[in-house]
C-alpha cells in the first residue's frame, strides 16, 4: 500500500522520544475531542492501530475504574487513526454506529486496538473490530465500530 500522510507522519514520530504521545497530540490538533483522554500511540500499520489510554483521575469513574465512555473514545480514536492510514484513495469513510459490550472493569491504564481485514476496504458498511484491554490483557470493552465507505466524488 502506498503511504499516506498518517503513516508518514508516524515514520518520523514513532522512533523519537515521546513520539507516540506526539502523534495522538497531532491527530488531537484536527479532532480535538480526543483531548480528553490521555493517549499514546503504540502501533500504526495499514488496517491495525494500537494506543494506551492513561488512567488518570479525570476519567474515572465513582468506583475508582476507568469510565467506559473514556474507554469508547479511545476505541474511536484507534478506529480513526487506523482509517486515515489504511482507506484507499478512491474511498472515504464516515462512523455510522457501535456496538460494544463492557466485558470487565478498567482498573488500570488500557490498551486500544482497531483492526480490519485489507479486503473490506470497499463501498457500504464496513464493521472495525475494536477491542480494549487492560494491563493484564483482560477484554474489558470489545464488538464493532461500522462505516460507512464510500467513493469520492470526482472533481
Amino acid at each position: 500500500m502506498e503511504s499516506n500522510y498518517v503513516l508518514k507522519l508516524w515514520k518520523k514520530l514513532k522512533h523519537k522520544p515521546f513520539g507516540g504521545k506526539l502523534m495522538a497530540m497531532a491527530i488531537s490538533r484536527t479532532a480535538p475531542y480526543f483531548k480528553t483522554v490521555s493517549s499514546t500511540m503504540i502501533e500504526i500499520v495499514p488496517n491495525r492501530v494500537q494506543l494506551v489510554l492513561k488512567k488518570k483521575r479525570k476519567v474515572e469513574n465513582h468506583i475508582g475504574t476507568m469510565h467506559v465512555i473514556s474507554i469508547c473514545n479511545g476505541l474511536e480514536l484507534a478506529m480513526g487513526t487506523m482509517a486515515e492510514a489504511s482507506i484507499p484513495k478512491h474511498l472515504r469513510w464516515i462512523p455510522k454506529g457501535m456496538n460494544l459490550d463492557y466485558t470487565a472493569k478498567a482498573g488500570s491504564d488500557i490498551r486500544c486496538v482497531a483492526e480490519v481485514a485489507a479486503e473490506d476496504w470497499k463501498p457500504g458498511d464496513l464493521f472495525v473490530k475494536v477491542t480494549a484491554f487492560d494491563n493484564n490483557d483482560v477484554v474489558v470493552v470489545e464488538g464493532t465500530i461500522k462505516l460507512w465507505v464510500s467513493e469520492k466524488p470526482q472533481k
